[in-house]
């Protein structure tokens, strides 16, 4: 386990919105799976203990305009994104977090219009370097593509990056495990949350 210097640390949360694992997900069988799996009671309790032992936590938010424009038309993922019924309107419902995680005062959040990572196309990067970030946390959906976009980019940027098995989920379910296994392990250090409580504890 890479030094989780609270100084050089940050939580990132990927799309747990209302939206995607919320109530009304556009993608009911991937909500079913971070709800079944606990994953959102696991990454609130990571940012809440986070945020007490001084590690910035940040949110990824994946937004598509009603027009459409500028977002992202180069693969089959998209164009069914575009036709779902339930959309990521700016300021919807379905871009605010999903309970039981809340933002604090203290919490930033970084908002994309396009591609598969909030790495690509905003200016997380940029903040992360600014709030001297050496190691990423990295936790929500999906397994299938955004979290294993999001670790790429970040270790191809030089980030350190730590992956609680436990605060991800994708679809099927198993599949999660499959790609922890044989991808993500590969690149980052495979943790669980109760490990990152741990040392995120007072009493550490």
């Amino acid at each position: 386990m890479p030094e989780l210097d609270p100084a050089t640390t940050v939580l990132l949360t990927v799309e747990c919105q209302n939206g995607v694992v919320g109530e009304d997900s556009a993608l009911p069988e991937l909500a079913g799976a971070a709800r079944d799996s606990g994953m959102l009671n696991r990454v609130a309790d990571l940012a809440a203990a986070a945020r007490g032992a001084g590690v910035q936590v940040v949110h990824a938010v994946a937004e598509r305009r009603a027009d459409g424009r500028g977002a992202s038309t180069n693969a089959r993922l998209f164009r069914a994104a575009a036709k779902l019924p339930v959309q990521q309107l700016p300021g919807s419902s379905a871009v605010q977090l999903a309970p039981p995680l809340e933002a604090a005062e203290q919490d930033l959040v970084v908002r994309r219009l396009h591609g598969l990572s909030p790495m690509a196309g905003t200016d997380l990067d940029a903040l992360l370097r600014n709030l001297g970030c050496r190691t990423l946390v990295v936790t929500g959906v999906s397994a299938n593509i955004a979290v294993p976009n999001t670790v790429f980019d970040a270790v191809n940027l030089g980030y350190r990056v730590v992956v609680p098995s436990d605060a991800i989920a994708g679809v099927p379910a198993a599949y999660t495990a499959e790609v922890i296994r044989n991808a993500l392990a590969l690149v980052a250090t495979i943790t669980t949350t109760a490990e990152l409580l741990s040392r995120w504890s007072p009493r550490s």
